[in-house]
């Protein structure tokens, strides 16, 4: 057989997916397992959003789009941009990707160049760095600790940025923390990017609408408009109106940045779904308060998780801003071994016992880039999550 790219060995299967699979698995052998992996709302999607989709069908809106998506679209997200973050793209500024994944890869295609160094706040979202390598960049992250609420300080950025530095990656409200920076701390951030005109700015919002407790949610080019020029805002509809599946992600930057990433995006799928366009419209366009109706529901979910969490002999959970997912530190269950044998030497160790003896699964932290910490999705319903935690307080007291 003919080889593989060489490229292959530097993106490994995501850790979420490889802990699903292992769920999945022990599901198939009629093991009732509960799954906290998946950064996926529980919620259906908008009824009015689906009824736009079955129209457009109806009309004939099935041919091919533009590569940069459809003018009605655009035009919806200009109108979000400037209703959500004070920020004013002209058309030409905007592009529509197949999910927010693909705006993400479009960029690092478009601007990153081989021996390039993309720097990433650690813990981070796996692909952030894969996305850097398959471009021939250099990941490198900037460690974000708990005792600073894992957010980017301003001096350990700065310290970071060399001349190879193309490209910084933002993501607050954090997958996997769920940490997000308030307008001060963004506003530190940017100081430090004023010094630095060479980098350009990736932040993906994409959790923008999921914050908790009265907190306000910036972003970096509204909150320093000398930044605008250089930055791309990144978000989408997955998350804010649990349309993963409609596959529609979305930007706003730079007019020359728009069109390089429009031309990688033509040469891997060209435009997005046409029905998945007339959807995101109408979600973006349509009613909001449902999205305050179900950033309620997180909420309460989070504060139950994180009370149930902190119950846990040797577990340390810290509440997070925004986003759906914990990231207590298991640092007291190390160096111990379960009920069923397995000695707990890092926080992999503890995720896949977890998972073996008790039948939740987790990520283990590590795979964002920080340990011994895991990661807990709490997109689910009520009730798993209080026997998901209940048997995650179990598991705890029997570690000896």
């Amino acid at each position: 057989m003919p080889a593989l790219a060489q490229r292959l060995k530097q993106v490994p299967p995501p850790p979420s997916v490889v802990m699903s699979v292992k769920a999945r698995e022990l599901a198939a052998q009629g093991i009732k397992v509960i799954s906290l992996t998946v950064g996926e709302p529980d919620f259906p999607t908008p009824p009015h959003a689906i009824e736009a989709a079955h129209q457009a069908a109806l009309t004939g809106q099935t041919k091919y789009p533009p590569q940069d998506g459809t003018r009605a679209l655009k035009e919806a997200i200009q109108r979000k941009f400037k209703r959500d973050n004070n920020l004013d793209y002209a058309l030409d500024e905007i592009m529509v990707g197949n999910g927010g994944k693909q705006v993400l890869m479009d960029c690092f295609l478009a601007v990153v160049d081989p021996g390039d160094e993309v720097v990433i706040p650690s813990p981070y979202w796996t692909s952030y760095s894969d996305m850097a390598k398959i471009a021939g960049g250099t990941p490198v992250t900037v460690p974000c600790p708990q005792n600073n609420g894992f957010k980017l300080r301003p001096e350990d950025l700065d310290a970071a940025i060399t001349p190879k530095t193309k490209l910084l990656m933002l993501n607050f409200p954090s997958n996997p923390t769920g940490a997000a920076c308030s307008r001060a701390e963004m506003k530190a951030i940017a100081e430090v990017m004023l010094r630095h005109p060479h980098v350009w700015i990736l932040t993906d919002d994409m959790y923008e609408h999921l914050v908790y407790d009265d907190f306000e949610f910036c972003t970096i080019a509204e909150v320093e408009p000398r930044l605008k020029e250089r930055t791309l805002t990144l978000n989408g509809v997955s998350k804010t109106y649990a349309m993963t599946g409609w596959r529609v992600g979305f930007c706003g930057g730079p007019r020359e940045l728009i069109k390089a990433m429009v031309n990688m995006q033509g040469q891997v799928t060209a435009g997005i779904s046409t029905v998945g366009q007339a959807a995101a419209v109408a979600a973006l366009d349509g009613p909001q308060e449902l999205v305050k109706e179900r950033a309620a529901i997180y909420k309460q979910r989070r504060d139950l998780v994180v009370d149930l969490l902190n119950q846990a002999p040797g577990i340390d959970c810290r509440k997070p801003e925004g986003a759906f997912y914990v990231f207590p530190n298991i640092a007291g269950c190390l160096g111990k071994t379960s009920a069923g044998g397995r000695r707990i030497e890092t926080d992999r160790d503890f995720a896949l016992a977890l998972l073996e003896e008790k039948h939740v699964a987790v990520v283990h932290g590590g795979a964002y880039g920080l340990s011994p910490y895991l990661r807990i999705s709490y997109a689910t319903d009520t009730a798993s999550l209080r026997e998901a935690c209940a048997r995650i307080q179990e598991f705890c007291h029997g570690l000896s």
